[in-house]
């Protein structure tokens, strides 16, 4: 699946490693591009212990759009699933701790990592 919101502004690409859904985002993430980034991280299939790694290594700006989208789609995967971060940029990274959400869902440096933990 590849979806683009805007001129060139936000792809999502959804892939699937090992039986988990693997979400490559480039772009800015704000109000006019979340609808994307919230279709590709809502599970297809709501069954129990989906697993999804949103790669952000492409995502040099997230506003609260985004934060939101991230928070409505770790709730998609509860109870018993999981929504992990891979390649978070700094500026990113910064706002999703102060905002209090990295204890919430996991952050690692790379999606080899977040699918190896």
């Amino acid at each position: 699946m590849n979806e683009q919101a805007g001129p060139e502004r936000l792809s999502v690409l959804r892939s699937t490693v090992d039986g988990v859904t693997v979400v490559t985002v480039t772009g800015e993430i704000d109000h006019q591009t979340s609808g994307a980034l919230r279709d590709a991280l809502t599970p297809a299939d709501p069954a129990p212990g989906t697993r999804t790694v949103a790669d952000l290594s492409g995502v040099p700006f997230m506003d609260s759009s985004g934060i939101n989208v991230l928070i409505a789609g770790h709730q998609a995967h509860q109870p018993t699933g999981w929504l992990r971060l891979a390649g978070v940029r700094r500026p990113v990274l910064r706002t999703l701790e102060i905002v209090g959400l990295t204890p919430l869902i996991a952050c690692y440096p790379s999606v080899h990592d977040a699918l190896e933990d």
